[in-house]
């Protein structure tokens, strides 16, 4: 465990809408209002390390077998609103993503079919009880998806940087340790730089509707459109009054503290769909590329040595 604790991965960003407790049937509304008046509640780092450490048992535990009772919580407007964490529901999710991104060979030795084959089974059954589950986090690994940014406006974007243990050198990935949101890193090594965007639920889909207004009359459904349509379907099931938040977790820690500061990736966007609207698709064209190339070379450090 104490092996696992200190390993910072994996390098993703989340997206993440936290709901008001009213949102909530009872009798997880009055949990989730207790949870909410904890002192101190765990980060993302501390259900990384959990996960990591049911990786360690031969055969591996690729889901919890008890759905995770833990949140993040936020304030809006004054008012609490709790993000579930869903480890488990998100832990079967993510195996589902697994196929055809492996050599067959490379994911039974990851985890062996038959652990393969009893999750997928536990999943069916529980499904089956919970035909309308669906998550409050989504992840990517090594990007933020350039449609997440199509949510927030550079208003919304929070930046604080980093502070390195004394003695650190500079520069580089960030320091060792720290919560996917602000946290002190680990064994008190300094905390890591923050970047995410916070903005309400109608402000977000918003920006979404317009975006993809802005797609449909401009150009043929592709990529961009059909994934704005795939996000916006999954706001639909939130409360009116939730939060959104792109959060960048442990991205920062891959990325020089420079490029954090300077990345205005949700301004960037937005140009590009404001040239969209104006009819300029040349300036709109020169935007989303420069965008894309940014991010990129960020999706290349998963192949870097």
């Amino acid at each position: 465990m104490s092996v696992a604790s200190s390993v910072l991965i994996p390098y993703a960003s989340y997206l993440r809408v936290y709901e008001p407790l009213a949102a909530f049937p009872e009798p997880e509304r009055t949990h989730w209002a207790r949870y909410a008046r904890l002192p101190r509640t765990p980060g993302a780092q501390e259900e990384l390390r959990r996960s990591l450490a049911d990786l360690l048992p031969m055969p591996p535990v690729p889901v919890p077998v008890h759905e995770s009772g833990e949140a993040f919580v936020a304030r809006l407007d004054g008012v609490v609103v709790v993000c579930p964490w869903r480890t488990r529901l998100r832990g079967w999710l993510a195996l589902q993503e697994l196929d055809g991104q492996f050599p067959e060979p490379v994911l039974d030795a990851m985890l062996p079919p038959v652990v393969r084959l009893q999750v997928a089974g536990d999943y069916e059954r529980w499904l089956s009880r919970n035909p309308d589950a669906r998550p409050w986090i989504r992840t990517a690994v090594w990007q933020v998806p350039l449609r997440w940014f199509a949510l927030f406006g550079d208003e919304d974007r929070e930046y604080e940087p980093g502070e390195r243990p004394s003695g650190a050198a500079a520069g580089g990935a960030g320091v060792a340790g720290g919560e996917g949101a602000a946290g002190a890193g680990a064994d008190g090594a300094g905390r890591a730089p923050v970047l995410r965007y916070r903005t309400t639920m109608a402000q977000a889909r918003r920006r979404l509707a317009r975006a993809l207004r802005a797609l449909r009359e401009s150009i043929d459904d592709g990529p961009m459109t059909e994934g704005l349509i795939e996000v916006g379907r999954w706001l639909e099931e939130f409360h009116p009054r939730a939060l959104v938040e792109l959060d960048f977790g442990g991205l920062v820690h891959a990325l020089p503290e420079e490029w954090l500061a300077a990345d205005r990736s949700a301004a960037q966007l937005a140009e590009g769909i404001a040239a969209l609207r104006a009819g300029d698709g040349e300036r709109a064209s020169e935007a989303y590329g420069r965008l894309a190339e940014r991010w990129r070379t960020v999706r290349d450090l998963r192949f870097a040595n």
